[in-house]
């Protein structure tokens, strides 16, 4: 079968009646996770159905944030999702897509410039050292307090747990140092 992209780039799925979804760029068939991961990815991509050819990417995309959204992970809040249906017929209902778009814009611009300004304003100074070491010691105790199966591990537990009390204390030490 001929591979098919849109005019610019945008990888064509087609969905089947069978619920199937078939990338047309690669070939195979694929999941819901995988068209999350493409956009994850930042890949464009355009779902169709196979038999009419209408464009069904809006409601497979909002498949996937059902699909999320039911692991556990929440990320809307009942009450924005009580104001969104609420805004459902309403006089502003169609100037709330490009509100969100360009709301979710501004978000990523402040994301991605925050983390940038983070890490510069560390690297190449002492407290770039620390961060790094404080993140490795968050993600240690987050670990630690991780459920264990009762086993003799779990006495090991708490040598991990005296060695982190031993690295904070000498990062205290450290930060103390530099204040001076």
């Amino acid at each position: 079968m001929k591979k098919q992209h849109g005019t610019d780039g945008v990888v064509i799925i087609k969905k089947y009646a069978n619920r199937r979804l078939y990338n047309t760029e690669s070939s195979s068939y694929i999941t819901l996770e995988h068209l999350a991961a493409m956009t994850r990815d930042g890949r464009e991509f355009k779902v169709v159905d196979a038999k009419s050819d209408e464009d069904i990417t809006h409601n497979v995309l909002t498949q996937i944030i059902m699909e999320e959204e039911s692991r556990g992970q929440t990320m809307l809040p009942v009450n924005f999702l009580r104001q969104l249906i609420a805004l459902y017929g309403d006089s502003m209902q169609a100037m709330v897509p490009d509100y969100l778009e360009a709301s979710m814009d501004s978000f990523r611009r402040n994301q991605t410039q925050f983390k940038t300004a983070v890490e510069g304003a560390f690297a190449g100074s002492p407290f770039a050292e620390i961060a790094k070491r404080n993140m490795e010691m968050f993600e240690a105790a987050a670990q630690a307090f991780k459920p264990a199966p009762a086993t003799p591990a779990a006495t090991s537990k708490d040598g991990e747990i005296a060695a982190l009390k031993a690295e904070l204390s000498r990062l205290r030490d450290k930060v103390d140092k530099l204040g001076e």
